[in-house]
């Protein structure tokens, strides 16, 4: 298994970061790098929400279909998928800090294959690419969070 974790402080209330954070229908408007997302689920978003994120990933796009797996607000969530034999997963963890929130995103892959085992083994220089993304996710949440503007990706 490998993976990483980064955080950002966001000058917010804990709630209302924990809430634009899972307003998952409006992310392509805050994150610049998700060109597109589709909520497969009906309802409100929570433990079971099926959803399909397009993105540009190592210049390309690539699309990924995840499910919430865990649901706790405003505390943490964690999302699910699997592809090409490998399993991610990813938690988001919200924590009150001074008068702001501190968001610590954790990822971790594993693979289910031996082959997958392989190739993440091979492709492990490529986590630097992906910590980058991740990054910029967290900023663009932190710039909408307090009033700034987001940067396109590519744009």
């Amino acid at each position: 298994m490998s993976g990483f974790e980064v955080s950002r402080s966001i000058a917010a209330p804990i709630e209302e970061v924990f809430d634009a954070a899972t307003d998952l229908r409006s992310a392509p408007d805050r994150v610049s790098g998700i060109v597109e997302l589709e909520v497969l689920t009906d309802g409100p978003v929570g433990a079971g929400t099926r959803f399909r994120e397009k993105r540009i990933m190592f210049g390309k796009e690539a699309t990924e279909e995840m499910e919430i797996q865990d649901f706790d607000p405003p505390n943490r969530y964690s999302v699910r998928a699997e592809n090409h034999g490998c399993l991610y997963l990813s938690e988001f963890r919200f924590q009150e800090e001074n008068d702001g929130t501190l968001v610590t995103f954790a990822f971790e892959s594993k693979g289910l294959t031996t082959f997958a085992k392989i190739m993440l083994v091979l492709t492990k220089p490529l986590m630097k690419t992906m910590i980058k993304c991740v990054v910029q996710d967290l900023d663009d949440i932190k710039a909408y969070m307090e009033g700034r503007p987001a940067k396109k990706v590519g744009g």
